[in-house]
């Protein structure tokens, strides 16, 4: 039987805990496909899945079990979708997608499932990969925050990143807009490449504007995803996705994010499953720092640098190049002190600084150019390094 050494221990009503994998890595086609035909059942949760393999021993032991058998765990609509299965042409889309080298599978039975995951209440019992599978059980670090970042925000994403990517962390992340992408490019710039973490079937790009984020990551990192190929992106998807984010990683990074922000949600389980969060304070003006704040002040550790998180989780930091390359000159410099770490405007800036329009449009240029500063919507500038 294929859970011979595989056993789950109800520790609290709605809380299992995965104790031993002792399974070959190679599995036949017919078990892949039992695993497949498990995920597609209509109504079927990851609990009751957990808790029928627990009974009956392995996907194909359960589709093999009577109706009345299954009914007395788990509801009689449910049970009778077991009986009747799976139609053949709903499996052969993913066998299909599977005979891409690139892509692939990876089931509670797998002794390379990511042990970080394995142990938390909740693992997904089947995986959809696209890339590096080995990735998976690399130390990593979550990072996440606002899909509309501040300039500044996606600039500390991006460096934290790659610096924590440098250092051996594996950068995990949601693949939104925003924060989530500025975090998978420090990552990929990194040594330790990025692991993106989704809420749709792998066979669909969301958002679409991340596209060529996906490729790349497919071709140097890895994409994850627990659900069927041709998953839509529905709310309801991402809350779960975020357990997974949280659950392969050592800590969770929040960089931006507001009092209702997503990324509190990652924050939160990141805490249940026992992993160190950390946040990145900014201005008291600022409503994407208020969610930052608010961790904080639950007892998140408040970081300024990468080497804060690094020195937490037992990692050394690695130099990185620093974006830009010019210095600022000696007016620059006292410009970039008028303008301090809050965005400001022209008219305020030639208040502070007593010169004119025209020259502090000039000042502003070549830092915009050289990424010391960033124009934000509404002509207001920010100050990113």
């Amino acid at each position: 039987m294929l859970f011979d050494s595989y056993f789950l221990e109800e520790s609290t009503p709605s809380n299992y805990r995965i104790y031993e994998l002792t399974h070959t890595k190679t599995k036949p086609i017919e078990d892949i496909e039992s695993w497949l035909a498990l995920g597609l059942i209509d109504g079927l949760g990851d609990e009751s899945i957990r808790r029928l393999l627990v009974a009956f021993g392995s996907p194909a032991g359960i589709f093999s079990a009577k109706a009345a058998a299954l009914a007395g765990l788990v509801k009689k609509k449910v049970a009778d979708s077991i009986v009747q299965g799976v139609a053949r042409e709903k499996i052969a889309v993913t066998l299909k997608w599977l005979e891409d080298p690139v892509n692939s599978v990876m089931t509670l039975a797998d002794p390379d499932y990511p042990l970080m995951l394995l142990n938390i209440a909740d693992p997904p019992p089947l995986l959809y990969l696209k890339g590096k599978r080995e990735l998976l059980n690399s130390p990593a670090l979550a990072v996440v925050g606002s899909r509309n970042a501040t300039p500044q925000g996606l600039s500390n994403a991006e460096a934290f990143a790659a610096a924590a990517s440098n250092a051996g962390l594996c950068i995990v992340s949601g693949m939104a807009l925003g924060v989530d992408a500025a975090a998978h490019r420090g990552g990929l710039r990194g040594t330790a490449a990025s692991i993106g973490v989704v809420g749709t079937g792998l066979d669909i790009v969301y958002p679409a504007r991340n596209r060529d984020l996906a490729h790349e990551l497919a071709e140097h990192g890895v994409l994850v995803s627990e659900f069927p190929l041709g998953t839509p992106a529905v709310g309801s998807n991402f809350p779960r996705r975020n357990r997974i984010i949280s659950g392969m990683s050592r800590g969770c990074l929040v960089v931006e994010a507001a009092l209702q922000s997503g990324s509190l949600i990652t924050a939160r389980q990141a805490l249940e499953q026992g992993r160190d969060v950390f946040a990145i304070p900014g201005s008291i003006h600022s409503p994407l720092s208020k969610g930052c704040h608010a961790l904080i002040k639950q007892g998140a550790k408040l970081v300024e640098s990468a080497d804060d998180i690094l020195d937490e989780l037992g990692y050394q930091s690695a130099q990185i190049a620093v974006n830009g390359t010019n210095e600022p000159t000696a007016k620059e410099s006292l410009l970039l002190r008028y303008l301090g770490h809050d965005a400001a405007d022209i008219d305020t800036l030639c208040t502070r600084s007593g010169l004119t329009a025209e020259t502090v449009s000039a000042m502003l240029l070549p830092l915009e150019l050289d990424g010391v500063v960033a124009l934000l919507p509404g002509g207001s500038y920010q100050r990113l390094r």
